[in-house]
C-alpha cells in the first residue's frame, strides 16, 4: 500500500471542522481526518492561522479534482504533495 496523503487548507478552524465532518457523507471517507493549526511564520495570533485537514488515502481512491471542488466550498484548497 502507498502512503498517499491529501492536505486541505482552510482559512479558519470552523471551516476545517465543517470540512472534516462533511468528508464522510460527501466523499465516503471512513477514517477520521487530522486537523492541524498552521500558524503563519512569525504570527502568534490565532486569527493569522490557516487550518489543515490531513487525509490518508492509501488506496488512492479519492479524486484530487473532486477534493479541490469540495474544499473550495469553504474557501479552501488542496495542496499538491
Amino acid at each position: 500500500m502507498s502512503d498517499v496523503r491529501h492536505v486541505l487548507v482552510l482559512p479558519d478552524r470552523d471551516a476545517a471542522e465543517e470540512v472534516a465532518g462533511a468528508l464522510g457523507g460527501r466523499l465516503g471517507v471512513d477514517e477520521e481526518p487530522r486537523l492541524v493549526r498552521d500558524a503563519l511564520a512569525g504570527e502568534d495570533d490565532a486569527e493569522d492561522a490557516q487550518w489543515l485537514v490531513l487525509l490518508r488515502d492509501e488506496s488512492g481512491r479519492l479524486d484530487p479534482g473532486e477534493l479541490d471542488e469540495f474544499v473550495a466550498e469553504w474557501d479552501g484548497w488542496r495542496e499538491e504533495p
